[in-house]
């Protein structure tokens, strides 16, 4: 969050932000990019990218920043082999001397925008495990925590769960993305082995055998619902309904 903010159009502009936003272009994966681009900057919010958040960290502590929020998972909690990566930026984040808050979602509700091709077409959700259930998230929920995370004060050396009200499974997201339409959304059960496959075509085979871990066998950490999104706005977490009359326009 930097105090000086140029208004938005030049050429370092992203040209629809707020007159208060400084947008700059840079590369996680190369933190020597960021330099000059943390200078004013107090909170730096930091996603799961890249492969060097030492290198990140240690550049914006050069450059004055002094909390840093990142936004990891709760794998990095709850299989910590499997998410080797975040869970590594998390102990990055641990050893770098800033004031840190570590954010970790689960399921995120957006993920159903992989099925709005099938639903626009044909009406049809398919996936593995259809009545396995895990509490996804809103990510505007998301966004409004990494806001007063970043923001207030009270947060340092914590770890948050960010989770939806309640467990729900890939048949119950279909059929709310039905009742939305005011069509019925068949849903169309996939085995493992035919999800992994698909998803090898754009997933790490590590990754691939993680999620299907998570989505078919979770472990009870994986499907608890989390206060911490209600202790921190004041409101209870939005449910996959909401996430879904929102985005209702994806999937007609």
């Amino acid at each position: 969050m930097a105090p000086d903010s140029p208004a938005p159009g030049g050429p370092e502009s992203g040209g629809s932000a707020p007159g208060e936003v400084r947008h700059r272009r840079a590369d996680l994966a190369e933190p020597g990019s960021l330099r000059g681009v943390l200078d004013g900057a107090e909170a730096l919010f930091l996603l799961v990218a890249g492969e060097d958040p030492v290198g990140v960290l240690d550049l914006a502590a050069e450059s004055g920043v002094r909390r840093v929020v990142l936004l990891s998972s709760v794998g990095a909690a709850t299989r910590p082999r499997a998410y080797r990566h975040p869970a590594a930026f998390e102990d990055a984040v641990r050893r770098s001397g800033l004031a840190w808050t570590i954010l970790r979602p689960g399921g995120f509700a957006s993920n159903a925008f992989a099925w709005a091709d099938d639903i626009r077409a044909r009406r049809t959700v398919t996936a593995p495990f259809g009545d396995v259930g895990l509490p996804v998230v809103d990510p505007a929920d998301i966004a409004e925590v990494a806001a007063v995370t970043l923001r207030g004060a009270g947060h340092s050396g914590r770890a948050y769960e960010l989770t939806g009200p309640a467990p729900i499974s890939p048949r119950e997201q279909a059929a709310a993305i039905g009742e939305a339409l005011g069509e019925a959304v068949r849903f169309d059960g996939q085995t493992r082995e035919e999800a992994r496959e698909r998803m090898l075509r754009f997933m790490p085979e590590p990754v691939v055998e993680a999620t299907l871990a998570v989505l078919g066998e979770p472990t009870a950490a994986e499907q608890k619902v989390s206060p911490d999104v209600e202790h921190l706005l004041g409101r209870p977490p939005r449910a996959f309904a909401d996430w879904t009359a929102r985005n209702i326009a994806a999937f007609r």
